[in-house]
């Protein structure tokens, strides 16, 4: 399969319940050969989306001791800003080309420790940052929770299976900037070569071209979603929730033409995560009859940590 689908979450939504099974079906499938996707007609306003881009190459541009005072120790990188070369892929120790702020979940009315839900760091150079980040926030929860009740349904479950466990989920807004490269790179690349660690991400408008996915056959192909569209993947989590029936996919952020070195690239991820409890499992239906599954049990909240530890932003 070398192409990435178009699908519209609408579908899903839809009275007629052959174009709903159809989403579904075509969804399900999608995750289940190369694991990535694109989708229009989300739930964040387009206006919205640009000036949080304007927001993030204004943080982006501030001078390095400002940006520094956003770095928080003992996080992991959860919340605020982490500085460029801290993060490199699983099983790499070439850092790469980046730095990012991360926005995470706030809950209101109802008591949660700071421990579990660290507050988001405040911007004071830029007032509308936060504001701004949470409004993407919001809208990616609800794509998020469509795009989760269409998987549930694909995987024989109730709709709603997802719901208990990614409502006040630990999901996580970056904000990405890889700098201009300023010289020959030798080894690292913008990102290197990775799989997600969430249940599903969603991508929007990424500034200038370099993702790529690597397909079953082992070749690399360039992701390049529509305007006003997402990019969608499977994150490891669901993969190992399924058993591996949901595909996670290998990608890439690689660097530009040399003429090209001198410019910036932003992108704005949002990882969906559950909530720390969720038993992670492999469910019953994704394991053949006389099999055993892939992986062993483990909470949302261990493997979260597992692989912080492993891409370089918690400590053992």
């Amino acid at each position: 399969m070398n192409f990435i689908p178009n699908l519209d979450p609408m579908d899903y939504l839809s009275p007629d319940p052959f174009v709903k099974s159809k989403f579904i079906k075509d969804l399900g499938d999608t995750f289940s050969n190369i694991g990535f996707a694109c989708v229009k007609n989300h739930f964040t306003p387009e206006d919205e989306i640009k000036k949080f881009y304007n927001s993030v190459e204004a943080f982006f541009k501030l001078p390095l001791e400002n940006k520094a005072n956003y770095e928080i120790s003992g996080l992991g990188g959860q919340r605020g800003y982490t500085s460029f070369g801290r993060e490199h892929a699983k099983g790499s120790d070439t850092p790469d080309l980046k730095e990012f702020w991360q926005i995470g979940q706030e809950i209101q009315g109802e008591y949660v420790s700071k421990e579990r839900y660290p507050y988001n760091v405040q911007v004071s150079e830029i007032p509308d940052f936060n504001r701004q980040s949470m409004i993407l926030y919001r809208g990616f929860e609800k794509s998020g929770s469509i795009l989760l009740k269409a998987i549930a349904s694909y995987l024989g479950l109730d709709e709603n299976y997802f719901e208990p466990f990614i409502k006040n989920g630990n999901s996580i807004l970056r904000a990405i900037h890889y700098p201009p490269i300023t010289q020959e790179p030798k080894n690292a690349i913008r990102a290197e070569a990775h799989e997600d660690i969430n249940l599903i991400t969603l991508l929007v408008g990424a500034s200038a071209e370099g993702l790529e996915v690597k397909t079953a056959e082992g070749n690399w192909l360039a992701v390049n979603a529509p305007e006003n569209h997402f990019v969608i993947n499977v994150g490891d989590m669901l993969q190992r929730l399924t058993n591996n029936r949901l595909k996670s996919t290998t990608h890439r952020v690689v660097n530009p033409p040399r003429e090209k070195w001198h410019t910036s690239r932003y992108s704005i991820p949002f990882f969906l995560h559950p909530v720390s409890e969720m038993d992670l499992t492999c469910l019953p239906s994704c394991i053949e009859d006389g099999s055993s599954p892939h992986y062993a049990p483990i909470s949302a909240g261990d493997y979260l940590t597992e692989r912080l530890v492993e891409i370089g932003l918690v400590k053992k």
